[in-house]
């Protein structure tokens, strides 16, 4: 159902992911507990610090591949910085809704590049193409969000009950399986993730497609 409200919304999120649940109660239980000094814009700009930090990792990861716990760990202050941002600026009515979306989202993508960047690092040579592919395919995902957004005023980003905290898990799980089992799969591994998220990207596109097509369909109906 499209947003009929012309009210920029895109501190709305629609639908739920496996997770949200159990973060939805984290995040209520946690934020009150959050020091008055430090407001929901310091949060939002952390996202950048945890970047930072997995490029620095990135150069000695190479060489020592139980850095990657480190890795994982940033991920893990980036969700909860993430999370809490928002919820901070709705508990004490301080948000900056459209500051804090276009922020949140831009360095959503520097950290997403940021862990891209740790993958190319530690890969074996000759893989370089399919870091470039996964990064134009995961840039598309959000751009198909923001574009999808931008038409029907729902900010969508779950599919499948799956969204960007179930992603976070998923690789964290890449990050352990790497510090067990080595570089040694990622001629196979490497382009196999690439065409499935190539695939789920096709997909989610024409759904998206289809859905506007009959939100004008609808309009030239109804005029």
């Amino acid at each position: 159902m499209t947003n009929k409200n012309n009210a920029f919304a895109g501190d709305t999120k629609i639908g739920k992911s496996l997770l949200t649940n159990p973060e939805n109660r984290l995040k209520y239980w946690a934020v009150p507990k959050i020091p008055n000094c430090i407001e929901t814009y310091h949060l939002t700009l952390m996202t950048a610090a945890w970047s930072l930090g997995n490029i620095i990792l990135a150069f000695f990861i190479r060489n020592d591949l139980s850095l990657l716990w480190w890795v994982s760990l940033l991920i893990v202050l980036q969700y909860l910085t993430d999370l809490f941002d928002g919820e901070l600026g709705r508990q004490r009515k301080t948000g900056l809704v459209k500051w804090g979306f276009y922020m949140d989202h831009f360095l959503d993508f520097i950290f997403l590049c940021s862990l891209v960047f740790v993958g190319y690092m530690i890969s074996p040579p000759g893989l370089q193409i399919w870091y470039f592919g996964l990064l134009v395919i995961v840039g598309c995902f959000m751009v198909n969000s923001f574009l999808s957004f931008a038409a029907t005023n729902d900010f969508e980003i779950y599919r499948y009950g799956l969204g960007p905290t179930e992603f976070r898990c998923g690789l964290i799980l890449i990050n352990t399986f790497i510090i067990l089992f080595g570089t040694s799969m990622f001629h196979v591994l490497l382009p196999l993730v690439v065409t499935l998220c190539l695939v789920a990207l096709v997909v989610n596109t024409y759904q998206i497609q289809r859905r506007l097509w009959a939100l004008d369909m609808e309009t030239k109906q109804r005029a």
